[in-house]
């Protein structure tokens, strides 16, 4: 049974936040040298009985693709590999890219957007795995219609204009799809919806006919009268979150990051194979839209898994012709799939 429509407004206590998990304009991090002497300081200690204790601080949006982390924390993942880490929530994406600017997180979960324009004057952080991507069975993003607008096809949206939020992983997201049903360039037109809340309140109220939505609060969105136009179910090699650390720490102590990967593909591992005990972990870590909380499956997540140079390419394509970037970043400057080696 569909939501009434008043319970919309409920999910949007949820969805605040949310706001910045993927609806916030790409900016340009200031670059910072990777090699010099720098803030970062991962270095490994000793503990009172002789063994290395690592110790790494990782950057984390409120949103569904950080699950990971906290069932690796819960379990004592990290622990039994010989790790300390601390995880540090941020609300924004600029907030996030502060933090690693300054040299105050060592890793972080974002996207490839983000690491091309950090990697624009040179390395400064480097993708070592894949944290989220689409599948047959669960989108991440999904182009939707709104309850009245009438619009159930994708050559519907031809000329109408799609709520998104520019220079992101959303408007790219949505270009791709649209092209891949059939849309030429000059038939995909946007209007600016920056705050994600906003966004989903004008597209439930009509406002606007489409939006692009990531989810779950996709799904809170058609369980609310939204219909799905279009999303990335078939089309993964446009979706993807990412495992990304410094390349200070990676040169200064890539045991911590290998340890890491250990810790973080055993909990895939365990949430792969029991989505349903974790179910708590979502309402605590506060990622569904309340009112799909109870009927909401976590989707699955990829194990040592690196992104494709066909994948990177795509994204640096885009951004070249947006403007987001003046040359293209090489793939080997800011993909390293070798700490996965020992997990595949």
């Amino acid at each position: 049974m569909k939501l009434c429509f008043k319970h919309w407004r409920v999910a949007l206590v949820t969805v605040a936040l949310l706001v910045s998990a993927c609806g916030v304009p790409a900016t340009t991090p200031v670059a910072t040298p990777a090699t010099g002497s720098g803030q970062l300081s991962t270095s490994p200690t000793t503990s009172p009985s002789g063994g290395e204790v690592f110790r790494l601080r990782m950057g984390l949006l409120p949103i569904l693709d950080v699950i990971p982390f906290h069932v690796a924390q819960q379990n004592g993942y990290f622990k039994e590999v010989g790790l300390e880490v601390e995880l540090k929530p941020v609300k924004s994406a600029q907030e996030r890219d502060a933090l690693m600017q300054a040299g105050e997180i060592d890793g972080m979960l974002n996207d490839l957007i983000s690491t091309a324009l950090f990697n624009q004057n040179g390395p400064q952080i480097k993708i070592v795995a894949v944290a989220r991507r689409a599948y047959p069975q669960s989108a991440q993003f999904r182009i939707l219609a709104s309850p009245n607008s009438g619009i159930t096809a994708p050559e519907q949206l031809k000329g109408v204009e799609i709520g998104i939020s520019h220079n992101t992983v959303i408007e790219y997201i949505t270009d791709r799809l649209l092209e891949q049903a059939g849309l030429k360039p000059e038939e995909i037109k946007t209007v600016e919806y920056t705050v994600i809340t906003a966004r989903y309140e004008a597209l439930m109220s009509d406002q606007i006919k489409a939006a692009t939505i990531p989810d779950p609060l996709a799904s809170g969105a058609v369980a609310a009268g939204a219909k799905v136009v279009l999303d990335d179910t078939k089309y993964p090699q446009f979706s993807q979150s990412n495992l990304s650390f410094s390349v200070k720490t990676l040169q200064s102590n890539p045991e911590a990051v290998r340890r890491f990967l250990r810790a973080w593909n055993r909990a895939v591992d365990e949430l792969n194979a029991n989505p349903d005990k974790y179910r708590d972990v979502l309402i605590e870590q506060k990622v569904v839209p309340q009112a799909i909380q109870g009927t909401y499956q976590m989707p699955p997540f990829p194990k040592a898994e690196i992104t494709s140079e066909a994948e990177w390419n795509d994204v640096v394509q885009w951004m070249m012709e947006k403007g987001l970037l003046k040359a293209p970043v090489a793939y080997k400057d800011a993909v390293d799939g070798s700490y996965l080696e020992a997990h595949n």
